[in-house]
């Protein structure tokens, strides 16, 4: 009888050590903020150089309710300014341009700031981004208002492994 009890409670303690893993390890994923009927999802941005003053702040904008709203502005304790910008074609060029009206995040849409498209533009930088650092931020909505984010300093989650780590001349 002992046997048996020992094997219902190594098994019972083994599901409840995959529940809680399962739980932190989701949790340590989600990363996402809300305000009103705004979510905001994995804000992240890169690793710098050491005398970089600025950084490109990622994210996703989920609008879940009936009006749009408009992401305006934002600020950074690690930053002097924080704008909105988009990234155009000019001459062939890639530039970058604030956006002085924000980006607008219509009714039931998500909007995707990623690098070669919209994104944060933090200006003045304190300090170098370093692989691993959570770097806090608030972000402003016209309708919405203020809402407290963290960026993971991290390489670009969404890019695609080439597989070719260097090119060798022959």
């Amino acid at each position: 009888m002992t046997t048996i009890i020992r094997d219902i409670f190594v098994f019972f303690t083994a599901a409840v050590f995959v529940a809680a893993s399962l739980l932190i390890a989701t949790a340590a994923g989600a990363h996402e903020f809300k305000v009103g009927a705004i979510d905001i999802g994995h804000p992240w941005s890169r690793p710098t150089p050491k005398d970089a003053n600025i950084a490109g702040g990622y994210l996703t904008i989920t609008n879940k309710g009936k009006t749009a709203d408009r992401l305006i502005g934002g600020e950074s304790p690690v930053a002097g300014q924080i704008e909105v910008h988009e990234v155009v074609e000019v001459n062939g060029m890639s530039k970058t341009r604030a956006l002085a009206n924000g980006i607008e995040i219509k009714p039931g849409k998500t909007v995707e700031l990623k690098p070669g498209s919209y994104r944060i533009l933090l200006l003045g930088l304190k300090e170098p981004f370093q692989l691993g650092q959570k770097v806090k931020g608030t972000l402003v909505f016209e309708k919405a208002g203020p809402v407290e984010i963290v960026y993971n300093v991290e390489e670009n989650p969404g890019a695609a492994v080439s597989g070719v780590t260097q090119h060798k001349h022959h």
